[in-house]
């Protein structure tokens, strides 16, 4: 049974001034869809967004919305009423309030770690989001938009976050940095890509494979057309006197398609090109260790109660170590930070620093960009026009577009900057000469994919000592080597790897002690693991039965045929035009795809569950 259509968009367009954002959109929206919406800053995501709620006419084209349906939008900014608590906050998007509401509000507040009776101007910036968050899914509109929900979310809250938007019933749209969180909660993909609206039919897990297709299709059919183009220019050449008068019209359509032949192939030029960032040199120093706490303690007073952030922590930093920093808001991340750069002293033990280190500090709060100032003034604070990046000097306009700035902007004052152009900013001032030792607070948040990618890049080629405090769990993954996990109350652990790293760590820590999760039907933990044992005895473990004995021998003929279904449909679905040409047909095999993929990930785990038992009686 196909899915509910909730709201579609046919041949829009959209101008700003003479220049069309968009032109030919067309998009459906259908109950339970999970999508994801990616393209770099200034290609219309929050305009697309608008469009959905409505908020935003179409210049042309046609908007549908079903009748009774409802969009529900994540707010980027609030501004709390005096007086105004969060419970109140988050009943005021309810049309019942009889209290009907009630157990949906605590399921969602409770894991968002907000207190109803909080007033909303006592508040920080995370906080508000939460409440913004939590209201956005209590309302469960049919149709749910999130616009970087993940910012300020501690990771626990994340993981958590996905598992209620997989089983949430009603469709949802969503903008993130986040790729580990894409990848979890997405079916399929919106990309915005030089004004075009181009829809990957698999989740964000599969898009970079999706998209180099498109792009390699994209360059051969401006191939193919360059070889046309050259036997027309061949043509003109050579006939054009003889025949001016008959065939003007010709060679004025030749002169068109070169011109747009030449537009398409900068633009796909420009869409491909990447910032090359050569390796920074890093002087010898004389001692391998940058940094070192010796049984340092620090606390601070919270509401009448002392609050540990380290207790007799011990911990040396050797040079070109990169560590990346997780944990609870509050958990004392940033306490951590102000230590090892000298804002702030132990109350007791001691920090030592290589005296030769030099500090750049990425500030999440970005503090140091004065929002008077140019961005010229903020890169060259002495009014030159040049900046000295790693020994070399780079006029500020070239230095601002490796940065995605448009060169016209560098006489614009930072209040005219959206939140991600500020983080850009901030990062290209930092890693013009980012020093010895580089220390990045949250530098994800607010950043669009290309971004993210070309700072990973520019990481990828710094050989001083890096600090990474983030949310962001590919991003950890692609740049560090260590983890901290600050856990509250001063307790701190360490991992050699990265985030996954960290989390196969905790995993095992929590069978060894016990507490893994209970799940529903089955005994606790501890129980559970002494009749696991109980079972793993000689004595105890029985033969399989002549039923799935027979399951075992043809399961594998069975993950075979899922596994050929599943790469003929993956075929079809990467036809490009196939959802145009025939959407009946697209959505029938997106629909057999996922049913393909659940049934082989059951026979995988069915055929694993049963050879474990043979093996096991076998002895």
């Amino acid at each position: 049974m196909a899915a509910t259509l909730l709201l579609a968009v046919q041949d829009g367009v959209i101008r700003y001034g003479d220049k069309p954002l968009f032109e030919g959109l067309s998009f459906n929206i259908r109950d339970g869809e999970k999508t994801c919406l990616i393209g770099k800053n200034g290609a219309g995501k929050t305009t697309l967004m608008n469009i959905i709620t409505g908020a935003r006419e179409l210049d042309e084209g046609t908007r549908w919305q079903l009748q009774g349906a409802t969009v529900g939008y994540l707010q980027q900014d609030i501004v709390p009423r005096e007086g105004q608590t969060v419970r109140d906050f988050i009943f005021a998007a309810l049309n019942n309030q009889d209290g009907s509401h009630d157990y949906k509000i605590e399921i969602v507040v409770e894991p968002l770690q907000l207190h109803l009776d909080d007033k909303m101007t006592n508040l920080s910036g995370g906080q508000l989001r939460r409440a913004a968050l939590a209201r956005a899914l209590v309302e469960e509109p049919d149709i749910l938009l999130l616009d970087e929900p993940t910012n300020h979310l501690d990771l626990d809250i994340i993981e958590w976050l996905e598992n209620y938007l997989k089983s949430y019933r009603g469709a949802m749209l969503c903008i993130s940095h986040d790729k580990s969180f894409l990848a979890a909660v997405s079916q399929q993909v919106y990309w915005l890509d030089r004004g075009k609206l181009k829809i990957c039919p698999r989740g964000f897990g599969f898009f970079e494979e999706w998209a180099a297709m498109q792009l390699e299709q994209e360059d051969r059919e401006l191939h193919n057309r360059q070889k046309v183009l050259d036997i027309e220019v061949e043509w003109a050449s050579r006939g054009v006197k003889a025949r001016r008068k008959r065939n003007v019209r010709r060679v004025e359509l030749m002169k068109e398609e070169r011109n747009r032949l030449r537009a398409d192939k900068n633009a796909l030029k420009k869409m491909l090109a990447k910032i090359e960032f050569e390796p920074q040199e890093i002087a010898e120093a004389s001692s391998k260790v940058a940094a070192e706490f010796y049984n340092a303690y620090k606390s601070y007073n919270e509401d009448g109660r002392e609050k540990t952030i380290l207790s007799k922590f011990n911990l040396r930093i050797l040079r070109g170590d990169r560590i990346g920093i997780i944990g609870k808001n509050g958990s004392g991340k940033t306490s951590f930070l102000r230590l090892l750069i000298g804002e702030m002293t132990p109350d007791a033990g001691k920090v030592k620093m290589a005296k030769d280190l030099t500090f750049s500090y990425f500030d999440q709060k970005r503090e140091s960009l004065k929002p008077d100032y140019s961005l010229q003034r903020i890169l060259c604070p002495n009014g030159s026009d040049y900046i000295d990046v790693m020994g070399k000097s780079r006029h500020v306009c070239g230095y601002l577009r490796d940065f995605l700035f448009d060169p016209q902007q560098a006489q614009h004052p930072v209040s005219t900057l959206s939140g991600g152009q500020k983080n850009r900013l901030m990062l290209a001032k930092i890693m013009a000469n980012p020093g010895s030792f580089l220390i990045l607070d949250e530098p994800t948040n607010d950043l669009d994919m290309d971004t993210l990618d070309m700072l990973e890049d520019m990481l990828a080629n710094y050989k001083g000592t890096l600090i990474v405090v983030s949310h962001d769990r590919d991003f950890l993954d692609q740049t560090v080597t260590k983890i901290l996990a600050f856990e509250g109350d001063g307790k701190i652990d360490a991992v050699i790897g990265g985030y996954q790293d960290y989390l196969a760590q905790r995993a095992r820590q929590r069978k060894d002690d016990g507490n893994e999760p209970a799940k529903p039907g089955k005994p606790p933990p501890k129980k559970q693991a002494a009749a696991q044992e109980s079972a793993l005895a000689p004595k105890s473990v029985a033969k399989l039965t002549y039923v799935q004995e027979y399951e075992l021998r043809n399961l594998p003929a069975r993950i075979d045929a899922l596994e050929e279904e599943i790469m003929l449909l993956d075929a079809q679905l990467a036809d490009a035009d196939l959802y145009t040409r025939d959407p009946a047909l697209f959505d029938k095999c997106t629909r057999d795809l996922a049913h393909a993929k659940a049934s082989l990930h059951g026979a995988e785990e069915r055929w694993l569950e049963l050879e474990s038992l043979r093996l096991a009686a076998e002895g």
